[in-house]
């Protein structure tokens, strides 16, 4: 499963503005993060709206990246929590931000003939109510699956590292690592990682789902590729197994390898 970076500090490429930009490039990036200049548009009392920004900023406590709506009323700054990002480049995190802004109902819809147009954030990013419903029970970490899994190996005695890069080298992070042994044990959800059983493709947008999940899947083989060439052993575990199955298998291939 993909994770927020808690272990090794986001690079400044996933945040933070290129020094020296012009505030033209500014609010192009803006504008092409929102979907449009009309798509940051906040409504305000009495009637108004301000143009929203978005402002990334990276916490070194957490090692995580916030994101903050922005905007001016009669002369002063304000701003509003939006949420994480987790994406690997600026542009990425701001589109995500935008998303998560017009989600949530923060910003109004642009007006054409008297009437709001459809969202291209949410047309694009989920565009039915059972897709946002799994896009809000999808979490980075201690999911449901993981929690039963780690309990289930701590009772057998076994002790790992949590949400942990097994190659400092790799940016990919595994939900469990053992570090002597050298295994990485991935919990992969039904729906993002394609599982053959239990995925169910999207109706609404099918094309922009089959896409997203097929590189998903195309990451999760490099993954595994890459790890095993580095003499790590790789245990992909479906969000579906029952915890006592999937803790014993993962014991098997523990205890094989420190024999």
């Amino acid at each position: 499963m993909s994770a927020t970076w808690n272990e090794a500090t986001p690079p400044n490429g996933a945040w933070r503005p290129r020094s020296g930009t012009k505030p033209a490039t500014r609010t192009a990036e803006q504008d092409k993060a929102a979907g449009g200049r009309e798509w940051r548009r906040l409504p305000l009392a009495d009637g108004r709206t301000a143009r929203a920004s978005m402002s990334l900023r990276l916490y070194r406590r957490t090692r995580r990246i916030r994101a903050y709506l922005r905007w001016s009323d009669q002369g002063v700054t304000q701003e509003r929590y939006v949420g994480e990002v987790t994406q690997a480049t600026r542009a990425e995190n701001l589109q995500e931000a935008w998303r998560k802004a017009h989600a949530t109902g923060m910003l109004s819809p642009p007006m054409r003939a008297n009437k709001p147009t459809a969202d291209p954030t949410r047309e694009s990013w989920a565009s039915s109510l059972a897709t946002r419903a799994v896009m809000r029970s999808n979490r980075s970490r201690d999911t449901k699956p993981e929690l039963l899994l780690r309990s289930r190996l701590h009772a057998m005695g076994l002790r790992y590292r949590v949400n942990y890069r097994p190659m400092s080298g790799l940016r990919r992070t595994a939900d469990l690592v053992f570090s002597t042994a050298r295994v990485a044990v991935f919990v992969d959800g039904c729906y993002w990682h394609g599982c053959p059983e239990h995925h169910r493709p999207a109706r609404t947008n099918s094309d922009f789902w089959r896409t997203k999940i097929d590189r998903n899947k195309q990451r999760d083989a490099e993954t595994d590729r890459l790890l095993a060439e580095s003499g790590w052993r790789v245990i992909r575990i479906w969000e579906h197994v029952a915890p006592d199955d999937a803790a014993q298998a993962v014991a098997e291939v523990i205890r094989s390898r420190q024999r």
